[in-house]
């Protein structure tokens, strides 16, 4: 599930200027691990993690440069999706991993409140406030506790496109809303659909609902809202529903109408627009779009497959979610002192760099060297992520309860599905919202 994994990703000049990009710093100095003097020499630290394929084979290169520098050797575990389950039931048998990259905000919460988790050291504490917003802080702290330090950030505010498409339509990537939709229109007209929406996969629909809503109501309702301070049933959601809507209804600017994007996955969706036999022109998804369209269809990223920042919607600004895979350390892992060591090392710029020279990697690390990129794609989307600040939003999905936010055939994945289906009513489907909520942060 592309979801849980988040993360790959001329002229990528309109993201810097939408978002109001800054510059970001050089290469800072960096913690030394275990004091470089391979001082974990004959010690073993096991970290386990959603991670398969290329990305755990990358992040296997930081483990690798954090044994150069300490003398430890690493064991990598690949838990699948359902991290919560594995690891609980490690800690049960008595083996638990010293390290958990965590993908969720709201397993980062559950495993705190379990009392699993043990405080981030005062060194790591120090790094993460001299590198990073304070927003990632706040996504890592239970109760005003530190536990979690983000080394892997996805950004989710981006939509791929086809410059041929965009093109031969005579449009240019939009700034509003209205004018994505208007150019999508445009694209109709000259012979393809406007979108690719993959509707298969509900979490793909809980993303492109929270983006509007950041833009349309701002982040302190978006807050609220993610912890369930305010209701579903907020006008405010009934609005983002209905601005939602408008593309869903529209049969024009979807391929294959609201039927085929039920039947369309997320890489079936990067396929309807990169793919040998394109049916759309855009597709809304995350940076690691970049990666589907590069490596399965051969696109080259910044010349035949582009995007442009999720557009600012109805007068608010653009908006910038997030999602991201934080280093937490476990009390029963039966080598804490080393994990915490690898905490530190993974809070540096140098440990960033290794996974940033590989690709398929954003470093919400303010001091990593935007030349460690690969390529200018992927350096101004991480200008861009890194600029935001404290603006950036976690994926509101993943701050949910996993009944609500993370669970396929039910919550608001299956709610968004029947909304995308009909979506005639916005305040029916908020008040369904509401009642899956409710009974999902109850318990």
């Amino acid at each position: 599930m592309m979801r849980r994994r988040t993360t790959l990703l001329t002229g990528c000049t309109a993201l810097v200027l939408a978002l109001g990009a800054t510059a970001c710093g050089g290469g800072g100095s960096p913690v030394t691990a275990g004091g470089g003097d391979k001082a974990l020499s004959g010690q073993t630290v096991t970290v386990a993690g959603v991670w398969s394929g290329s990305e755990q084979e990358n992040f296997q290169k930081v483990l690798d440069a954090f044994s150069a520098k300490t003398g430890a050797k690493t064991q990598f575990v690949s838990t699948g999706d359902n991290v919560s389950t594995v690891v609980g039931s490690k800690i049960e048998g008595g083996n638990a991993p010293d390290v958990v990259m965590v993908p969720q905000v709201g397993v980062l919460q559950q495993f705190a409140k379990e009392g699993w988790l043990q405080p981030l050291s005062k060194s790591a504490q120090s790094a993460v406030d001299a590198n990073y917003a304070g927003v990632w802080k706040t996504y890592g702290s239970v109760d005003g506790t530190l536990y979690g330090l983000y080394f892997k950030a996805a950004h989710k505010s981006t939509v791929w496109y086809s410059p041929d498409a965009l093109t031969q339509a005579g449009v240019e990537p939009p700034t509003t809303y209205e004018d994505m939709l208007k150019a999508g229109r445009t694209i109709s007209d000259s012979g393809l659909a406007a979108f690719s929406v993959a509707g298969q996969d509900g979490w793909t629909l809980t993303d492109w609902f929270e983006n509007i809503y950041l833009s349309q109501a701002g982040p302190e309702k978006y807050d609220a809202l993610a912890a369930h301070q305010l209701k579903w049933t907020d006008a405010s959601v009934v609005d983002a529903l209905t601005t939602l809507g408008k593309l869903f209804k529209d049969k024009q600017l979807i391929a294959g109408g609201q039927k085929g994007a039920l039947n369309t996955d997320f890489p079936g969706s990067v396929e309807k627009v990169f793919g040998p036999k394109p049916e759309a022109g855009m597709v809304y998804e995350g940076d690691f779009v970049a990666g589907v369209a590069k490596d399965q269809f051969g696109r080259t990223i910044g010349e035949d497959a582009n995007f442009f920042p999720f557009p600012a919607v109805g007068g608010g600004t653009a908006p910038v979610v997030s999602g991201g895979d934080a280093a937490v350390v476990l009390k029963d892992g039966k080598n804490a002192e080393a994990g915490m060591q690898l905490l530190e090392y993974l809070a540096t710029p140098e440990a960033a760099a290794v996974w940033a020279e590989a690709g398929g990697f954003l470093s919400p690390n303010k001091k990593l060297d935007l030349a460690s990129y690969g390529d200018d794609v992927t350096r101004a989307t991480a200008k861009s992520l890194v600029g935001a600040g404290d603006s950036v939003r976690f994926d509101m999905s993943d701050q949910a309860p996993a009944a609500f936010g993370g669970t396929k055939g039910a919550g608001e994945w299956k709610i968004l599905q029947d909304f995308l289906r009909d979506p005639s009513d916005p305040k029916g489907t908020a008040a369904e919202l509401e009642a899956a909520a409710a009974k999902a942060y109850r318990g």
